[in-house]
């Protein structure tokens, strides 16, 4: 099992040689669970998933500021809190319901289920920052093309015609169990309106916990790109176009934002994955480079993700990285601190250091160069800010992990650490990834709206 450092997730790869794939993230549970109820309560339907009807829902009117479809090329940008460590997860506010209600989410553009912890009533819901959610009576049928996006296979089983099950599953053995809901987002656009948008979410009624550990979450905010996720429901009505993207400071903090918002000349772009639909994986592979000089370890596939606090490399590529950082740091003072497991590799000098800043000097920077039908090369630095934390012990931690030690096979996962203080674009029209260095913590200014 994991140190209560690291969370792990399932990413359900489409890639053409991966039938099946576990990813991990990087905290523990994004929720812990303080519930002791057994996963299934006893309902009518045998199989112990809920069936919500209309009497049971706090009912969603509409109201005169939702406009279905706004042809046009606004944004949504969204402020964002946390760090990856010690926090070890990134969350936004979004103002969900009707009347609105804020709820704090969890950022995951590896995954598309925007789901909320739900009185249906809930049989297995963590202490939540603010009151569960209480669901619309707008539910999602069955043979809906959203609850189909979800299934395992085309051919899945409707038990009511009337209402589309989920179940969402993760590599930790976390999971949420729901109903698919239609309900209504207050979003604030840069171009100063204010619109109620009806989109589909999670009712999660039943999740599974893998440790008590406690996160101050309501849900997940799902944005990768299957059909389900916001950003593809956001575009699919015609609201922003279909771009997500965020900046994480180093810091701590940041903003995530949906649709143009960054000048495209300013950005490193590589092609993104025709055989993957659901997450954000490059199309070519890459070499990794350390301290500016190619590496010899190639053709690695790598997902960017959000939902994951900190970098996983294959083993080939670990091994790799391990080598070449003892050999580097041999006669510099700093040496292995064998008594920290926050992370599997720690280092601790003369003194306990404070800042990653006293200690960067010691580091080079490794980077990853894509390549795209031999002919395209964009490299992605990662500078040792961007690799490395401080733990609460006053020493220095290595964080990129060993993928191949967690079930994920010769992926590489660019998780939030290694994406600190660039802006990340992910064009899902163009099918695009893209990437530049930006001070996260200045915030994008408009004249209609401040985060």
């Amino acid at each position: 099992m994991m140190n209560s450092a690291k969370k792990l997730r399932l990413l359900e790869l489409t890639v053409q040689f991966f039938l099946f794939l576990s990813c991990c993230s990087t905290c523990s549970a994004w929720f812990g669970s303080s519930s002791s109820n057994n996963k299934h309560k006893s309902t009518s339907n045998t199989n112990g998933r809920n069936s919500i009807s209309p009497h049971e829902a706090t009912s969603s009117s509409s109201s005169s500021s939702f406009l279905n479809h706004f042809h046009g090329h606004s944004s949504i940008m969204l402020s964002v809190h946390g760090n990856v460590y010690p926090v070890g997860f990134y969350n936004v506010t979004l103002s969900i319901g009707h009347p609105p209600k804020p709820y704090f989410l969890d950022i995951d553009t590896g995954s598309d289920l925007t789901w909320l912890q739900c009185d249906a009533p809930c049989s297995h819901c963590s202490q939540t920052p603010h009151p569960l959610y209480r669901p619309s009576n707008d539910l999602v049928p069955c043979r809906h093309h959203l609850c189909a996006s979800l299934q395992q296979t085309d051919n899945y089983q409707c038990e009511n015609p009337n209402q589309c099950d989920y179940e969402v599953e993760y590599a930790d053995h976390y999971s949420s169990l729901g109903v698919l809901v239609n309900d209504y987002y207050l979003l604030n656009f840069t171009d100063g309106k204010r619109l109620k948008v009806r989109m589909t979410m999670g009712c999660g009624y039943d999740q599974v916990f893998p440790d008590s550990s406690y996160r101050p979450l309501d849900g997940m905010l799902g944005l990768g790109r299957g059909k389900s996720s916001l950003i593809s429901q956001l575009s699919g009505q015609g609201l922003v176009r279909n771009v997500v993207g965020h900046c994480l400071s180093v810091h701590g903090g940041g903003y995530i934002f949906f649709g143009n918002l960054h000048d495209y000349s300013q950005l490193t772009w590589t092609p993104m994955s025709s055989r993957d639909n659901k997450h954000y994986s490059t199309a070519g592979t890459a070499e990794l480079v350390f301290g500016g000089k190619i590496s010899g370890v190639g053709s690695l596939v790598a997902i960017f993700d959000s939902g994951s606090s900190y970098t996983y490399f294959n083993s080939k590529a670990y091994q790799a990285l391990i080598t070449w950082l003892k050999k580097d740091l041999a006669g510099k003072p700093i040496k292995e601190a064998y008594n920290d497991q926050t992370l599997p590799l720690c280092w601790n000098g003369k003194r306990p250091f404070k800042s990653i800043y006293e200690v960067r000097k010691f580091f080079k920077p490794i980077a990853l160069s894509f390549t795209s039908n031999g002919k395209f090369k964009a490299q992605f630095e990662i500078p040792p800010e961007a690799y490395l934390i401080i733990s609460n012990m006053g020493n220095v931690c290595l964080g990129i992990l060993n993928g191949s030690e967690v079930g994920m096979g010769d992926l590489n996962l660019i998780g939030d650490i290694s994406m600190l203080d660039k802006v990340m674009v992910f064009d899902n029209e163009k099918q695009l990834i893209g990437w530049a260095p930006e001070d996260c913590n200045r915030v994008p200014k408009f004249r209609h709206v401040s985060i």
